[in-house]
């Protein structure tokens, strides 16, 4: 598979190192990585402010450190909300625009993007009906850049595979597909392999992280006892030290003809700190990991 590293570990974000996007496409290429994912929005790649010296600086980075840029994660949440008089369906559009012009610019292929959480205010289904539309209209424009639109399975609306299918008919375009992970449908109890051979045909990147579950419980003075906290903890651990199966994962996706990019995140907080050695060896275990595993084709760690 084709290794890339998310730029949201280097952000900033949980107490983490942050890192310009120059000095992170030069650090990816250090760990290995032939490609990035770039932040969509503050600190790193925002539409407000990348202006052709910053899109001209990105593009000499990645030329001169032999990466590219995969994809650019876009933010979304297309459930609405707020004061009903605000177009927030309408800034999400734009917003996901201007990041295909952006990927555009800089070679890249994908805009990754967020479905809908429920909401008390709207029925499931019509969150379902506006995220539809959305992206529809995301994705006839994001067409006119050569860019796919790629959902990933993270939020409420359509997370489960079947849904994510399911959404993805209702949509019926042909720059839309899928980023598919792993840890969402670990956590909530579906079978890694089957699911994903059956998603591996329409994704195109794969967003990858390893976690343990912490059990949580509460104490009853009453009863000098505790009960159990639902649902667990869970936390950021080395790639492989967690509780996914990921072997099975990326068995299922190679036997469902995936062949796009596999990205590695540090997307929450971590075991041992953001302090920048601690967020390096993350980044470069994901690389070892790949190859002991036959899966990856990173380039030798500098």
């Amino acid at each position: 598979m084709k290794l890339s590293l998310f730029s949201v570990g280097y952000a900033g974000l949980w107490g983490q190192q942050r890192l310009d996007p120059v000095s992170f496409i030069e650090r990816a290429a250090a760990l290995g990585y032939r490609a990035v994912m770039l932040m969509g929005k503050r600190p790193h790649l925002a539409p407000l402010d990348a202006d052709e010296e910053t899109l001209a600086a990105l593009r000499a980075a990645l030329a001169r450190h032999n990466v590219t840029c995969a994809a650019i994660a876009g933010y979304t949440d297309f459930s609405g909300g707020g004061a009903a008089e605000v177009p927030y369906l309408e800034m999400q559009i734009s917003y996901v625009e201007s990041l295909a012009r952006l990927a555009q610019q800089l070679d890249a292929r994908v805009v990754r993007v967020f479905t809908a959480y429920e909401t008390e205010a709207q029925s499931p289904q019509a969150v379902w009906d506006r995220a539809v539309r959305a992206l529809r209209e995301i994705c006839d424009r994001a067409a006119d850049c050569g860019v796919t639109i790629a959902v990933q399975n993270h939020h409420d609306i359509a997370v489960h595979s079947d849904a994510l299918l399911e959404l993805l008919g209702d949509i019926d375009r042909p720059n839309c597909k899928l980023g598919f992970d792993a840890w969402s449908p670990a956590l909530r109890g579906e079978d890694l392999y089957a699911a994903a051979r059956r998603m591996a045909p329409h994704t195109v990147i794969t967003t990858n992280a390893d976690y343990v579950r912490l059990p949580r419980f509460r104490y009853r003075p009453a009863i000098v006892n505790y009960e159990r906290a639902q649902p667990d903890l869970v936390r950021a651990v080395p790639f492989g030290d967690g509780c996914i199966d990921y072997p099975a994962f990326f068995q299922g996706l190679q036997e469902g003809g995936f062949d796009g990019w596999a990205n590695y995140e540090m997307c929450s907080p971590i075991r041992g700190g953001g302090a920048a050695d601690n967020l390096d060896a993350y980044a470069a275990r994901y690389v070892r990991w790949m190859g002991e595993h036959a899966l990856g084709d990173g380039a030798k760690i500098s």
